[in-house]
């Protein structure tokens, strides 16, 4: 009866720390350490950024027409930053940020994936750093690993792993740890004893569920995080004080951007999320926060016209958010492809006009002294680099 028990209680529990890690509402995060004093943060914005949303090109008289239902514009509560963007009502405790050039933004943009639009095919391009070439080789990793693998001095950092995978943006051949906050345990002395004899003939499962519990009392300060946001704090909070020590590059994901229907709660919600991360980040960094970039990317943007259900559907073209004291911000970036006939793709898209991937090549070019051989070649396979965007201070 004991291992029955067992399933059926691993059924109905997500009390082990390899459950939780592996559940779709959670978050890994990982952790890389370099020589120097600049860091990267890279946040993955999953299910796919509305970018029009977020970052809105009011200025083009085309959006207003294009989304009657979707509220957009200083009209209706967006933040003007330049007479043609504004950004989204819920981004507002980032304004700061932009006042002070900390926060910038590139429209736009997109990884080589095309036309399929799958949010599973789209993230597994995005972290891989590669082309439009599917199934993704699993054997060449992540793109930040490869960063690690050509940089001299590069190491793997002490971090926590609590959960049974890794962000496939650090997986490869170098070195690296990580960590799941949510998968550490707080449990009252009744519930360990429960887990101990559920448990007691299954090591596998005794010794995980042992040590999440002993990270979980390692851990009370991001324990007590409540609200909302909790996850994104905790993430944001967690990774600051990894950078502050010998860490140097930090990845972690946020969920929840897909909008299929009712966009404006489900993506206020989303860029709640997102502000509490970087908020949090800037906060635990300190002064470090000032040799800091941000990157906050999604696997594709979302159509132009919104659908029948005051949503919009997987689209090409999106938005990568720009953060941090090393970056030159208070402006766009890019080039604006137009919303009229005949500017979009497929007829239903924001037109891509730059390789996301060149604004991470510039900031690793910028921060960490990479070759451009190695960025076109080792790290971003069949990238071209391009024109230096400006975008770090």
């Amino acid at each position: 009866m004991l291992n029955l028990d067992r399933r059926l209680f691993l059924k109905g529990t997500a009390l082990i720390g390899c459950s939780a890690a592996a559940h779709p509402l959670m978050s890994s995060m990982t952790f890389a350490a370099l020589p120097g004093d600049n860091r990267l943060v890279v946040i993955i914005l999953r299910g796919a950024m509305d970018g029009l949303d977020a970052i809105q090109p009011y200025g083009d008289p085309m959006l207003r027409k294009l989304r009657r239902g979707i509220s957009t514009g200083p009209e209706n509560g967006a933040l003007d930053l330049d007479g043609f963007y504004a950004l989204h009502p819920r981004l507002q405790p980032l304004m700061p940020l932009w006042q002070k050039g900390e926060l910038a933004f590139a429209h736009a943009v997109s990884t080589p994936y095309r036309d399929k639009r799958s949010h599973f095919d789209g993230q597994d391009v995005l972290e891989a750093g590669t082309g439009n070439d599917l199934p993704v080789d699993r054997r060449i990793g992540g793109w930040l690993n490869r960063l690690l693998q050509v940089t001299p001095g590069a190491k793997a950092e002490t971090a926590y792993s609590v959960g049974v995978e890794q962000m496939k943006i650090l997986s490869g051949e170098a070195a690296h740890l990580s960590w799941a906050p949510r998968a550490a345990l707080s449990l009252s002395p009744q519930a360990q004893m429960l887990l101990e004899h559920v448990y007691h003939d299954d090591p596998l499962f005794r010794d995980a569920a042992r040590d999440a519990v002993e990270i979980g009392a390692d851990a009370p300060r991001m324990d007590r995080i409540a609200g909302p946001t909790a996850d994104a704090t905790a993430l944001g909070a967690f990774a600051a004080s990894r950078l502050n020590g010998e860490s140097r590059i930090a990845a972690f994901s946020i969920a929840g951007w897909d909008t299929h229907a009712t966009q404006e709660p489900l993506l206020g919600r989303a860029l709640d999320r997102l502000v509490a991360a970087i908020l949090a980040l800037r906060d635990g960094l300190g002064q470090n926060w000032g040799q800091t970039t941000v990157l906050a990317m999604t696997e594709f943007g979302r159509t132009v016209r919104e659908n029948g259900s005051g949503g919009t559907d997987h689209g090409t073209g999106g938005a990568l958010l720009m953060a941090g004291g090393a970056i030159r911000g208070g402006r766009a970036y890019g080039d604006w492809p137009g919303l009229g006939e005949g500017q979009l793709y497929a007829d239903r898209d924001l037109m891509p006009t730059r390789d996301i991937r060149a604004y991470a090549a510039w900031a690793m070019r910028g921060m960490f002294g990479i070759e451009r051989d190695a960025l076109e070649q080792a790290i971003f396979p069949g990238l071209d680099l391009g024109g230096d965007p400006g975008m770090l201070a």
